[in-house]
């Protein structure tokens, strides 16, 4: 485990929605919601072996840490193979191996009938309805997702451990400039060569299969599947003009600005954010 400041997350249920915003959606605060995705038919139907009988044959794009390295791989899928396989490989294997933002609302929507909205914020998009899949040991590296929405992450099939810190200790993680990176080890910090971390105060929990984690707007976040399993993510909008402004500038000036640049000079483009982070 991690030896940063890291607090427990709470952990609610039978909460209204009223109380919901009043004490984590309006204070941007993060919590585990035990029982909201207790009613969705997902939680009976889906299983590894459910994916693998109705959608087996899909191709899949898979990746695994080289997602963040300088490099060919950077925000690019290690291969792409069929789902069958990946679920071969995801119950049976131990590996840093995973499926991402897999957007069940465009590959199959019929799917997303067994998700339900959460009453207990406005905004979410039916067209942003992502699925997560990983081999136990998979790792999401630390980030925060570009366009600056609200996330309730429901783990439906595993254990899930996550680490979360809010967007203000940017400085402190080391941010990497033109993305939403950080590359601090969150389980092995180096505190001699990122000495800003021994002021960061963050927070961690276990998510369980059938509970939902709210992720508020900007939240960086690191997980570790503790267990092979899959979860998926439902989305929505912020309150703030000025948070959706800079979501879109991520997606549509920085981002674009990043994959350009790590193409024509990798190295030195990433050794130029590494010193940028360091002031």
């Amino acid at each position: 485990m991690s030896k940063l400041n890291l607090l427990p997350i709470p952990r609610v249920e039978n909460i209204t929605a009223e109380d919901f915003r009043r004490l984590y959606l309006e204070p941007n605060r993060p919590v585990v919601i035990k029982d909201l995705a207790s009613s969705w038919p997902a939680q009976k139907k889906w299983t590894p072996e459910y994916f693998a009988e109705k959608y087996g044959d899909l191709p899949v794009k898979v990746y695994n840490v080289s997602f963040a390295k300088a490099g060919t791989t950077y925000m690019s899928s290690l291969r792409t193979i069929p789902f069958r396989e990946y679920l071969n490989l995801m119950t049976t294997t131990a590996m840093d191996l995973r499926m991402f933002a897999f957007n069940a609302s465009w590959k199959t929507p019929e799917l997303t009938k067994d998700v339900r909205f959460p009453d207990m914020a406005d905004g979410f998009s039916k067209k942003m309805v992502f699925m997560f899949f990983g081999c136990k040991d998979s790792i999401t590296p630390m980030h925060y997702d570009p366009d600056l929405r609200h996330l309730f992450h429901t783990v439906f099939h595993g254990k899930k451990r996550v680490v979360l810190f809010p967007n203000e200790e940017a400085r402190n993680l080391y941010k990497h400039p033109f993305n939403t990176r950080s590359y601090v080890d969150v389980d092995r910090p180096d505190f001699d060569k990122f000495p800003r971390l021994k002021n960061v105060t963050g927070y961690e929990e276990i998510v369980l299969p059938g509970e939902t984690l709210f992720i508020p707007s900007g939240y960086w976040h690191y997980m570790v599947y503790e267990e092979a399993g899959f979860a998926v993510c439902t989305r929505c909008s912020n309150s703030s003009w000025a948070k959706t402004l800079r979501g879109y500038v991520n997606l549509l000036v920085f981002f674009p600005i990043d994959k350009i640049m790590n193409k024509l000079f990798p190295g030195r483009w990433f050794r130029w954010k590494e010193q940028i982070s360091f002031r």
